[in-house]
């Protein structure tokens, strides 16, 4: 299978792929040309479209400890994250 997927593409390759590229644009260009041309609108009109806002729940301190102890870098209250390593 590895030698079908990188081999040296001949000028006769080159031209059937350009061939069959164009029959598939062609097609999908045709199927897209039946859509409807209006699109509606992207948003919804509602009442209420706030949240209300409710206090907070209390963090659990036992996890937060477990995270800053496990945390290879850390700043006071900031964990650190890795950046650009991979």
């Amino acid at each position: 299978m590895s030698d079908f997927l990188f081999h040296s593409v001949s000028e006769k390759e080159k031209e059937s792929i350009k061939k069959q590229a164009k029959e598939i644009m062609d097609k999908f260009s045709e199927k897209l040309e039946r859509l409807d041309k209006k699109t509606g609108d992207s948003f919804v009109e509602r009442e209420d479209f706030e949240r209300e806002e409710h206090e907070g729940k209390k963090g659990d301190i036992d996890f937060r400890q477990r995270m800053f102890e496990n945390a290879s870098n850390k700043n006071d209250d900031f964990i650190l994250g890795e950046t650009k390593k991979w």
